[in-house]
């Protein structure tokens, strides 16, 4: 189905194809005629499957077409989501699809100066996007007020849950006005997903565009068995075995983000680690940089992962498989978005053995195992808990096993073929 279908504005087709859309996802065909009717909405959609234009575009028309009530200056759409990344995307899907309207937003987001914020709210925006920490700031101080709002929108709710966001999210809600319309977005559909919308939509018409927690099927996953202590050995490797150009690596942890960044860069790799205390700063120039090419490597923990968009990404490693079986479906949708294939590694060692079945009982499936020649697993290592978050040796070793596969100045890979784009 095309855009031109589904009863968008003129301005919004314009800015639609000036992005080079033109095919509608199926998150996009469903949501789009429901949220412009004003129904409430619960859509479960994987991500990558395009539900940013999918509520963005709507949220954008019934402003189009209705009056402000109450004070012009006010806020009339929220959108609410659980990182730093995750606003920045969307603000800019906010931008590039209403770049013909005459609306203005803004994002709101901790870790950067809360006093450019402070300024734009006072000239008076139309749509924010915010993280609910940094939001709740400006109410305390009283440089937001949510009672004109119109549209909400919670997306990746089921991360913010996670985050424990919930508290915030209710004293947020109780400011604003009760004949708003309510959007809720999740990848997966939990019991408190499903207790959230309850309390907070009204009437709410159900979506859902792929089996539930279900994996996109152009991703082709597969699980290398290996030690613990080869696992930053077999991963530098593979990336110069394969010459991989582009690759996104999950960690459990901050401090293993790190010190994995560092032993790859060591490798010849060009890596940069991403994660919740580095400076928002840190974090955007290092994606900037992964996107572009000038590194090679991203490693990420779960938190500062969310919302990366990168077109086109090839490769998502599990260094460490999650605690929580559903991040796992998060990580790896960071690859085949919009159609496109990829490919989900994990490393798995002895410890994680329970995490993994965790896994594949949540998709339904057991995920094809492939033991590496050159490192397979010593049968007579003993399971070690995983304690914090992570195996305290997980890393033990490492700076003795250093890859020599992967050499640097290799030469780069086939590009992708062409195909046609969807909104992201």
């Amino acid at each position: 189905m095309l855009f031109s279908e589904l009863g968008l504005s003129a301005e919004l087709l314009r800015a639609t194809e000036k992005q080079g859309y033109q095919e509608a996802t199926p998150i996009q065909q469903q949501a789009i005629p429901l949220i412009l009717e004003g129904r409430d909405l619960l859509a479960g959609a994987q991500t990558g499957t395009g539900k940013t234009a999918g509520f963005t575009l709507p949220l954008l028309q019934r402003l189009q077409t209705s009056e402000p009530q109450g004070n012009r200056r006010r806020v009339r759409a929220l959108i609410l989501v659980p990182t730093r990344e995750l606003a920045a995307q969307v603000a800019e899907s906010v931008r590039d699809y209403g770049r013909y309207l005459p609306f203005n937003s803004t994002v709101i987001f901790g870790g950067v100066s809360i006093n450019p914020q402070i300024s734009q709210l006072r000239r008076g925006v139309d749509i924010v996007i915010a993280t609910p920490g940094r939001l709740l700031d400006h109410m305390q101080r009283g440089t937001i007020r949510l009672d004109g709002v119109e549209t909400l929108v919670l997306d990746e709710a089921d991360r913010m849950l996670d985050m424990g966001f919930i508290n915030d999210i209710r004293k947020i809600m109780k400011t604003m006005r009760g004949d708003r319309q309510n959007l809720l977005f999740s990848a997966t559909f939990s019991k408190e997903i499903k207790q959230l919308a309850n309390e907070f939509l009204n009437s709410p018409l159900e979506i859902q565009v792929a089996g539930q927690n279900i994996t996109a099927e152009q991703i082709s996953q597969v699980v290398h068995p290996v030690d613990r202590n080869r696992k930053r050995e077999l991963l530098s490797h593979m990336i110069g075995e394969g010459n991989w150009r582009q690759v996104l690596v999950f960690t459990r942890t901050k401090h293993l983000a790190n010190r994995l960044a560092e032993q790859l860069q060591r490798d010849g790799l060009s890596s940069a680690a991403i994660h919740g205390n580095k400076t928002q700063g840190a974090r955007t120039r290092a994606l900037a940089d992964f996107k572009k090419g000038d590194v090679r490597v991203l490693v990420a923990t779960d938190i500062a992962a969310r919302g990366l968009d990168i077109e086109q990404l090839p490769h998502v490693v599990n260094f460490e498989l999650p605690n929580v079986p559903e991040d796992y479906v998060h990580r790896i949708g960071r690859t085949g978005r919009a159609g496109l294939n990829g490919e989900a590694v994990s490393l798995v060692c002895v410890d994680e053995r329970k995490l993994l079945t965790d896994i594949e009982r949540l998709l339904k499936q057991d995920i094809r195992k492939v033991v590496i020649a050159g490192y397979e697993p010593d049968e007579s290592i003993k399971p070690e808990p995983i304690k914090n978050g992570r195996n305290k040796q997980s890393f033990r070793g490492s700076r003795h096993s250093r890859g020599h596969n992967a050499p640097a100045g290799a030469s780069r890979g086939r590009g992708q073929g062409q195909r046609t784009r969807r909104a992201a």
